[in-house]
């Protein structure tokens, strides 16, 4: 598969690039993709999360455990002390306790999952490669610039490098809805959760390597 490579100010080169089928040309209708991509972003989401959450139960709350009525004839619940669930300030029942959502995949389904996210996002047409660059210094102007060429000043996008060009990526980090990321730290999530991908030439040579 071919594609045309633009410079930053969004013209045609005239130049076109290769872009490994065995990478993103797979069929999507093979298998469970949609199902292998579900795994990985999952795994992805859970791995983010700190597992933090804790509320007290009722063992836990800080209150006399005098009993405040009779056990009958009162007309309501048997509550108990103060520190039942029924009443304010009280426990929480089956409150959230702190876990780890951390789970576990294989390389060669992350790497399958990867590659059917680059297979769709290519053929819906959002991805655009262009020349190697960089800016002069760091500027988020030059990014807004770069942007606004291809029409994606309102978009969310992703900018892909090879490598961490600083005047780049102080350039881009201001910009709420941009984010740049070197092509060995590509992941699913990243590729899926973008209006549109932008890769540099050095960029996809690696990962037609993948």
């Amino acid at each position: 598969m071919e594609v045309a490579v633009y410079n930053i100010k969004g013209e045609d080169t005239g130049r076109k690039i290769v872009l490994n089928d065995q990478v993103f040309g797979l069929d999507l209708n093979e298998g469970n993709a949609n199902h292998t991509v579900y795994l990985d972003v999952k795994q992805y989401l859970g791995n983010q999360r700190q597992g933090t959450h804790k509320s007290k139960e009722r063992s836990e709350v800080s209150g006399s455990t005098r009993k405040l009525g009779r056990q009958k004839g009162g007309g309501g619940a048997r509550r108990g002390d103060i520190n039942s669930p029924l009443l304010r300030g009280g426990g929480t029942v089956f409150g959230p306790r702190p876990r780890d959502y951390r789970t576990k995949m294989n390389k060669k389904m992350k790497s399958l999952a990867r590659k059917i996210a680059l297979t769709s996002r290519v053929n819906d047409g959002k991805i655009i490669v262009i020349e190697n660059f960089t800016f002069e210094a760091p500027k988020t102007k030059s990014y807004m610039a770069l942007a606004k060429a291809f029409k994606l000043e309102d978009s969310k996008v992703l900018l892909v490098m090879n490598g961490v060009d600083r005047n780049v990526l102080l350039s881009v980090r201001n910009v709420p809805n941009a984010l740049m990321m070197q092509a060995v730290d590509l992941n699913t999530y990243a590729l899926l959760n973008n209006d549109a991908i932008v890769m540099t030439e050095d960029s996809v040579a690696v990962i037609n390597e993948f």
